[in-house]
């Protein structure tokens, strides 16, 4: 190492003279110094300021620029060496070199090029504050340019690839990447692979940009669906383990388009859509991972009414329930949870509700009451009772259900798990609005269920609150018998007087109505 001090001292000399051959041979021992031991070295270098000099040496009549950007690289490599370049405006130094760069294809040109793609890849690495920085500076658009240019270069690409998949983790860079043709040139790529690592750099790249509702219509009109469905067709039979990788990654890719309204609206076509059509394909599938993408692609396009209606029309609740069917015995959670989600989302428009009950969607549903999983708890639970609203004879059925209404009260408990306890709290208080029977409310009084809808009665969520408290007048109204012990032994009333000064006026409302309700009938 006191030969690389000395290297050190004579580079500042000959940096400030510009001795081409004096400069070249520093730059060697350099390199050569930083291959053995990179850390050690570049702690040398930041030490001794000779990166403050370096843009002195990257000028165009320069010819060992190339040199002296793998020594930034090679200093970039870690979080100290970042910093570092940083300062010494590493920044500003690549991206005016790729922007001067970019457009000239020559081989010696692109030689440069890929030593600064690898100076940005390695300046870009997991350093938010750096990333930021460059896409402030407008790399973004820079590169996109380069791959379009250079696409068939390999190492330029992959360089890119890399690059794009460091910055596009931060969300300040989707409006960018949205304002280039990175869609296009990302599927045209894509297009000429047959590689498996290849595609998964790609998809690296293309996972965190899809999470942008713009850039997802971009994709899919860039051709990037009949890609996937390419994969899928050809994967699904395969046991290779990169091939059962990639038809997981083409087919969560393919849902993740599906959750812009944009996107998911161009793939529907009314319902005639190709791409509509083998999504549904998937779900009789015998591949766990095609059942889970088929579930999950409905649910999304269960996004709004008119296509609701036009699935359930067309029999998608019935391959729902034979796909639910295949997996009640030790199934696969992921896809119960999946199909669930479909059935719930398709349940919400009323027309389709008594369809979906003439169907037999709640005995579907009631067969995994069992499940001990939060996830398919809560699906099943908000499936049940979307389908209940204004359906007064499925309510009274499912709210005379002993065994569902235990599991209920059961679930109104699980503290561990407030989306599963809020919806039981929820679908208690439904049984009882939209049944007005009863014998339902004796099933929920004698399962203990009282309590937990005077609890949700002081829910912070002004909705759960209105819920519980027109659930408690309807017990008042048509069984106070029940409800006079429990009301007593848990205080109701001081609850309730207390949100008749409710700051939202429907809960106060609905409060002064209830104890209204209560004083009358007691």
């Amino acid at each position: 190492m006191d030969n690389l001090s000395d290297t050190l001292k004579k580079l500042k000399i000959t940096a400030v003279d510009k001795t081409e051959d004096s400069l070249e041979g520093c730059l060697d021992c350099l390199l050569q110094a930083l291959a053995q031991n990179n850390t050690e070295t570049s702690e040398k270098i930041q030490a001794s300021g000779i990166l403050q000099l370096f843009a002195s040496l990257l000028t165009p009549q320069s010819s060992c620029k190339a040199k002296v950007a793998n020594i930034i690289a090679e200093v970039a490599k870690n979080d100290e060496g970042r910093s570092a370049v940083d300062q010494a405006g590493g920044a500003q130094i690549v991206i005016d070199h790729l922007r001067s760069l970019c457009s000239i294809t020559d081989p010696a040109n692109e030689k440069l090029l890929t030593v600064f793609c690898g100076m940005l890849m390695n300046y870009s690495n997991e350093n938010d504050s750096l990333q930021a920085q460059l896409i402030n500076m407008g790399v973004i658009p820079t590169l996109v340019k380069l791959l379009g240019i250079h696409c068939q270069n390999a190492a330029l690409t992959e360089m890119c690839l890399v690059a794009f998949g460091n910055l596009a983790e931060l969300e300040s860079s989707k409006e960018q990447f949205a304002s280039t043709n990175i869609a296009e040139e990302l599927v045209k790529l894509f297009k000429k692979q047959i590689e498996h690592d290849k595609r998964e750099m790609i998809f690296e790249v293309l996972a965190p940009l899809a999470e942008n509702d713009a850039i997802k219509l971009q994709l899919v009109e860039a051709g990037l669906v009949e890609c996937l469905l390419e994969i899928v067709q050809q994967k699904v039979d395969s046991d290779k383990e990169d091939d059962i990788t990639e038809l997981k990654t083409g087919s969560d890719l393919m849902v993740l388009l599906l959750l812009g309204d944009e996107s998911m609206q161009k793939l529907f076509e009314g319902g005639k859509g190709s791409v509509f059509q083998r999504v549904l394909s998937w779900i009789p599938s015998n591949n766990h991972q095609l059942q889970l993408a088929g579930a999950l692609a409905i649910a999304n396009f269960a996004r709004n009414d008119a296509n609701c209606i036009h699935m359930v029309d067309n029999g998608i609740v019935e391959k729902l329930m034979d796909l639910l069917d295949r997996h009640v015995e030790d199934g696969n959670v992921t896809v119960q949870h999946a199909a669930l989600s479909a059935l719930r989302n398709l349940a919400i428009p009323v027309i389709n509700k008594a369809k979906m009950l003439s169907a037999g969607v709640t005995e579907a549903v009631l067969k995994f009451l069992k499940s001990e999983m939060p996830p398919v708890q809560f699906k099943l639970l908000g499936t049940l009772r979307m389908l209940i609203d204004a359906q007064a004879e499925a309510a009274e059925q499912l709210g005379k259900n002993v065994k569902l209404v235990e599991r209920l009260v059961e679930w109104c408990e699980a503290k561990d798990h407030a989306g599963v306890m809020g919806e039981s709290n929820r679908l208690l208080s439904a049984l009882i609005r939209h049944s007005k029977s009863k014998d339902v409310i004796k099933t929920i009084v004698q399962s203990g269920g009282i309590k937990h809808l005077v609890t949700m009665a002081t829910s912070e969520h002004v909705i759960m609150q209105n819920e519980a408290l027109v659930a408690l007048a309807l017990i008042a109204a048509l069984e106070l018998e029940c409800l006079h012990k429990e009301v007593q032994d848990l205080a109701f009333l001081d609850v309730v007087s207390k949100l008749r000064s409710h700051e939202n006026k429907s809960v106060a409302q609905q409060a002064s109505l209830t104890e209204q309700r209560l004083t009358v009938e007691s």
